[in-house]
């Protein structure tokens, strides 16, 4: 009963997130101005295409992006059973940022709609290649390894990175914007591309929910109580490849979303995965949508990138939760 309330008071605050993205900015508008522009549009009106040509696009890829990556956070912690599991941690990251900066050296993409195939595969190539690798070994996938793999995946891409970007000063200017992490500059038709791919990893992390809370008692005893963790490390692969790819497509590789918000929901509902990941769904686009608001109004008329304020953000948010853990001697 209080778990389900504090899943009703996330949404209500995701509801009220997605009110302030659509009406804080360098120029603020009312609510009554934004359910114009979106029921009522008037043809010529400046604020009315500034809320749909400019922040109906980011309030939805904020949702989306949010989401994915606070989900798939969760599920790389709960596979590989390490509390620091996230997409830039297993290399992922590096993975869709090298296949950016190929995008644009080779392809000549400059636009955050072409990028988006590009950064999904990349993401999954990675993913696919610390998955598989990990998994190598009479031991399978132990946390320790696919940790070590992510390492070593990410220090294989970087230095490829840095050659190509010292190599062309146009791929670097393209590049660092992308790289940083934001909302701001995604078209439409960006979500429109890659909200499939969204649909299959939320259903996906349902099936795995329950696996989860077996898995977390240890291989051992998930077989014992009628798991196979094979299928469930196959189904949690799948699940971080369309997730992150789609999140890194959609908003670049944005950090500490992924790495915190699983924690904060754990902090509410406790272990159990069926709660965390329901939680996951709102509070991943509450933290990122209120990171992009922030930057908003922080150093107005500019802006900061929704990816900067997230990590000043998350940052302290886990330090505090880890203090508070070892306080309580977890």
């Amino acid at each position: 009963m209080v778990r389900s309330a504090w899943l009703v008071a996330s949404v209500l605050l995701l509801v009220v997130v997605v009110v302030a993205s659509l009406t804080i900015g360098a120029r603020p508008l009312s609510f009554d101005e934004v359910l114009g522009a979106l029921f009522a549009p008037r043809h010529g009106d400046v604020d009315q295409v500034v809320v749909r040509e400019l922040r109906v696009p980011r309030t939805v890829i904020g949702l989306m992006a949010g989401a994915a990556l606070a989900l798939v956070g969760a599920i790389l912690q709960g596979v590989t059973r390490n509390p620091i599991a996230d997409p830039g941690l297993l290399g992922i990251n590096a993975g869709a940022s090298f296949a950016v900066v190929l995008a644009i050296s080779v392809f000549g993409i400059v636009s955050p709609s072409g990028f988006v195939w590009f950064a999904f595969a990349g993401a999954a190539l990675a993913a696919v290649i610390v998955f598989v690798v990990g998994s190598r070994g009479r031991d399978g996938s132990t946390p320790v390894k696919l940790a070590l793999t992510g390492a070593a995946v990410t220090a294989a891409f970087t230095p490829l990175i840095t050659i190509v970007l010292l190599s062309s000063l146009d791929t670097l200017n393209q590049f660092r914007f992308w790289s940083v992490g934001a909302l701001v500059g995604r078209p439409l038709d960006t979500a429109g591309a890659v909200w499939p791919f969204l649909v299959v990893g939320i259903l996906l992390a349902a099936i795995l929910a329950r696996r989860l809370n077996l898995l977390a008692l240890g291989d051992d005893v998930a077989r014992g109580l009628g798991d196979r963790p094979a299928v469930t490390h196959a189904l949690a692969a799948v699940a971080v490849v369309v997730l992150a790819g789609t999140a890194t497509a959609l908003a670049g590789p944005i950090a500490l979303i992924g790495l915190v918000v699983p924690h904060v929901a754990r902090r509410i509902t406790g272990p159990d995965y069926r709660w965390v990941l329901a939680f996951c769904l709102t509070l991943g686009p509450v933290l990122l949508l209120s990171a992009d608001v922030i930057g908003r109004v922080v150093v107005a008329p500019a802006e900061l990138e929704a990816g900067i304020v997230s990590a000043f953000i998350g940052a302290p948010l886990l330090i505090a939760i880890i203090r508070r853990a070892k306080l309580a001697g977890v």
